[in-house]
């Protein structure tokens, strides 16, 4: 029975139910390399970011930072994912979970991508996992989705006035 149980478990967190991808672009008219520099300085995410309003810690591959996120019309939180990938000028990535793993997980990433004419598309995404997705699924479509938009936002009027 307790088999029984457990595989119960593991397919109702592999459903669909318990699953939620969030996914938002912008094209920016700078290069990698600068859109990179202001993603990466953490000590100024305050000074332009309204969605993660601060990062601190090393970003390198199995190290865990900390981070505070405050999405528009929702309760700010703060948490310590762990680095996943840290690829400069392409992909900064990490995942960090809500109390133990399984009950709300979120790996979230930065993708830049070099258009090769001067411009690079930044990709903000987040995959969330977990038993109380359901719970949070009207929150992430528009408090969390709105939080992506405005940093994408932001960091594209940094990077094209510096």
């Amino acid at each position: 029975m307790k088999l029984l149980n457990s595989i119960l478990f593991i397919t109702l967190l592999n459903s669909t139910a318990m699953a939620k991808e969030i996914s938002t672009s912008i094209i920016i008219k700078a290069t990698p390399e600068k859109v990179w520099s202001i993603l990466m300085d953490f000590d100024n995410y305050h000074t332009w970011n309204p969605f993660i309003t601060s990062i601190s810690g090393k970003a390198e591959v199995g190290k865990k930072i900390e981070a505070h996120m405050q999405p528009p019309g929702a309760k700010g939180m703060t948490f310590k994912p762990r680095v996943l990938v840290f690829e400069p000028e392409k992909e900064f990535r990490w995942i960090g979970h809500l109390g133990i793993p399984g009950l709300f997980d979120g790996e979230h990433r930065f993708q830049l991508i070099d258009n090769g004419d001067g411009t690079t598309t930044f990709t903000q995404s987040e995959r969330f996992r977990g038993i109380l997705i359901p719970l949070f699924r009207k929150m992430l479509d528009i408090n969390t989705k709105n939080g992506f938009v405005a940093m994408n936002e932001q960091l594209k009027v940094k990077a094209e006035l510096q």
